[in-house]
């Protein structure tokens, strides 16, 4: 057995572990909600994620094995059709059973048939490979399983405090100079050795026009200027289907702020606190950044604009919205069956987000990665910078 492979099931336990991890402070109660469609209950991620290794790994490749329930292929698989059936998104919250307690008994159950399938025999390559992509799978689903408990929890209207300490929310915005670049051909994409998903490929040559970036991301305060000057109610400033979300949703202020008495105040993990207007912003659409970006008459950076500029300045704090279309790179080829499914077939109304957030696990980031999300959804931990 080669040295990665030990290396891999260490950091198998370590990533699995972590995920548990964030469940800890959660009441049996607050395992199921849905409160919508896009977010899952976080007892389903904690299956979800397992059914990965199962599915992927386990089924085909470990000799004899036998699935911990039958069932469960059904009710967490998420959008995979190779692989049959599944319950629908939007019904995830109505799963009371399985109970949690069976739901981690399958999760020591996989872990314990992933241990012996790596340790008492040397896997094919594509199994290899297949565990590192079902490792930054559960590393996806820890941002999500906080993101969403946080919308589970925003919810309820005593506004309960996820973990003492845990706002999550507490990072300062300096004051905004600006980084300069030359028109220039740039290669974009991933290259060389270390994990990438397929979205990220290949790499290519890309024109970037002369831009200015922005060192520093928007703040609280910045915001609350757009707000009180009545940016949510100038049509001018939004994209037609921006205003439209805007008008039909009844938006005025970013995901989780309430205006109590003459100040914003925002639901936190760690409870409900004023707004700090030296903190950074968070939890926007790309509709609202866009406004926003208009508002000040300048505008969003392309993801092209943002990789070439990453190495100049600091990220990681919140998502970025870019105006760039989620589209497949030249060269891109998608992965014959299941796999195939992970990214290529949501290249279509969808947004590119850069960087990272605080709620992003570690070692899950990289200045090639392109997340993707529909223009109106709110409630990663996404902010803005501006381009000019």
């Amino acid at each position: 057995m080669d040295i990665q492979t030990k290396i891999d099931l260490s950091r198998y336990k370590a990533i699995r572990s972590r995920t548990e991890e964030i469940c800890k402070p959660l009441k049996r109660e607050d395992y199921i909600p849905q409160p919508v469609v896009y977010i899952s209950p976080p007892k389903w991620h904690l299956a979800h994620t397992t059914w990965f290794f199962e599915q992927f790994i386990l089924k085909p490749g470990l000799r004899g094995y036998k699935e911990f329930d039958p069932d469960f292929g059904f009710l967490f698989n998420s959008y995979y059709n190779n692989v049959g059936e599944r319950v629908l998104r939007a019904e995830r919250g109505n799963l009371t059973r399985p109970e949690i307690d069976e739901v981690l008994a399958y999760r020591e159950y996989v872990d314990r048939h992933i241990g012996e399938f790596f340790s008492n025999q040397e896997p094919e390559e594509k199994f290899n490979d297949l565990l590192e992509l079902g490792l930054n799978h559960e590393q996806q689903h820890q941002e999500l399983l906080i993101t969403d408990l946080k919308y589970i929890l925003g919810h309820n209207p005593v506004f309960p405090v996820y973990q003492e300490g845990g706002a999550l929310l507490e990072n300062g915005s300096s004051k905004g100079s600006w980084i300069n670049f030359e028109e220039t051909i740039f290669e974009v994409g991933f290259e060389g050795n270390g994990f990438c998903f397929d979205n990220e490929l290949s790499k290519h040559r890309a024109l970037v026009n002369a831009f200015s970036i922005r060192n520093s991301l928007v703040s609280n305060g910045e915001y609350i200027e757009f707000i009180e000057s009545g940016g949510y109610k100038d049509f001018n400033l939004w994209l037609d289907e921006g205003w439209a979300w805007v008008n039909e949703e009844g938006i005025g202020s970013p995901l989780y702020w309430h205006k109590i008495g003459r100040k914003w105040n925002q639901f936190t993990l760690g409870g409900l606190r004023e707004v700090n207007p030296d903190h950074i912003l968070a939890h926007i659409s790309y509709y609202e950044a866009n406004a926003f970006a208009s508002w000040k008459g300048l505008r969003l950076p392309t993801e092209y604009e943002w990789e070439l500029a990453s190495d100049q300045m600091k990220w990681g704090e919140r998502w970025e919205w870019t105006q760039s279309a989620y589209l497949p790179y030249p060269g891109f080829k998608k992965a014959k069956g299941a796999v195939g499914e992970y990214n290529g077939k949501f290249m279509v109304n969808q947004m590119v987000l850069r960087g990272a957030s605080v709620a992003t696990s570690k070692d899950h980031s990289r200045k090639t990665y392109r997340n993707f999300f529909h223009p109106h959804l709110q409630w990663q931990y996404a902010g803005i910078r501006l381009v000019k």
